[in-house]
């Protein structure tokens, strides 16, 4: 097959490495000029997640990179993904596949990754998403792990899931591509949630953050037309491991340096997805007690100032004690 990973950071290099190394296609890694993750890997053929495989084509030429392949994965940052999207479709590409490896809900608009592919022209039959579980530090250790492929074309997801396939990663077919986005997204909510926990010293509240958060990311899946189930499968539940568990988690520590005062310079999507899931429960009317105090923490908070973090964070979490005693279901 042939393979354009358009994002060259933390995960579009390891698809560009699973791509070429593990399933042996024929790929091209594509970075902007001048930027830090690209001009790393030009320079030294590595980073600190991957040494790619001296088959892949490096480029900055965007053109190239989206007419040479047949399938187009896309990882970038979320919010920037309407923008990207008006360069890569100067190009042509209404015969090719687009595969979304990247989690977030557009905070402008509040709407799904996918959603802003279908507005920047791209024929809803011809998208997939690729979601769940996995941590880049585990895969190349040959530390599987099960991941989730969907879609608005059955055919096109088990199409991508079967040719994704490998002893590294179990691929599933995804059934609601709203709840799988909407999950992928808002797991990142909670690992900000889970740091917060892990950094003020109520790692013992992490349990009730799992089993309350799934429960009211269903029923926002459930207001915006998917399935609540959904929020209990991979793509959300089963991401919870390396997301509100894990050292390697961006999102986990973000929370847990804000809980110390401290600013985490990597890239969180949870910050922003925190805002836009805050909208959306307000459009739907919908009740997101844990998104709303992850909402308050990043932006209403200041927690970064005068190094009460962890005060401020936790006064903002406690505030879900004094919320009235309802049934849990």
């Amino acid at each position: 097959m042939k393979i354009s990973v358009l994002g060259c950071g933390r995960w579009g290099s390891f698809i560009a490495w699973y791509q070429a190394t593990v399933l042996k296609n024929e790929v091209l890694s594509w970075g902007p000029e001048g930027d830090y993750s690209y001009e790393v890997l030009k320079t030294t053929g590595k980073n600190e997640y991957v040494t790619l495989d001296k088959s892949i084509t490096l480029t900055c030429d965007l053109g190239k990179a989206v007419t040479k392949s047949d399938i187009i994965i896309i990882s970038i940052s979320a919010q920037g993904l309407r923008g990207f999207m008006q360069r890569v479709t100067q190009y042509p590409v209404k015969d090719k596949i687009f595969v979304l490896c990247m989690k977030g809900i557009e905070e402008s608009t509040g709407k799904r990754l996918s959603e802003v592919l279908i507005e920047s022209g791209v024929e809803k039959h011809k998208i997939a998403v690729w979601v769940g579980p996995g941590h880049i530090q585990a895969f190349t250790q040959g530390i599987p792990n099960c991941m989730i492929i969907d879609s608005y074309s059955d055919d096109l997801k088990k199409y991508i899931a079967d040719s994704f396939k490998s002893n590294l990663i179990r691929f599933y077919y995804g059934s609601d591509i709203i709840g799988s986005e909407i999950g992928a997204a808002a797991k990142n909510v909670l690992g900000i949630a889970a740091g917060v926990l892990d950094g003020s010293g109520y790692v013992s509240l992490k349990g009730p953050l799992m089993a309350r958060g799934a429960y009211e990311v269903g029923k926002l899946i459930n207001a915006m037309g998917g399935k609540f189930s959904s929020a209990y499968g991979l793509a959300h539940l089963g991401d919870y491991e390396t997301t509100l568990f894990s050292e390697y988690s961006h999102n986990r520590r973000y929370g847990e340096m804000m809980a110390h005062g401290a600013k985490f310079e990597k890239l969180a999507e949870g910050v922003m997805t925190a805002k836009a899931m805050k909208e959306l429960g307000d459009k739907y009317g919908i009740e997101l007690p844990i998104t709303n105090a992850v909402y308050e923490a990043c932006f209403l908070s200041h927690p970064f100032e005068g190094g009460n973090g962890a005060k401020t964070c936790m006064e903002i979490i406690l505030k879900l004690f004094d919320r009235e005693t309802k049934s849990e279901f």
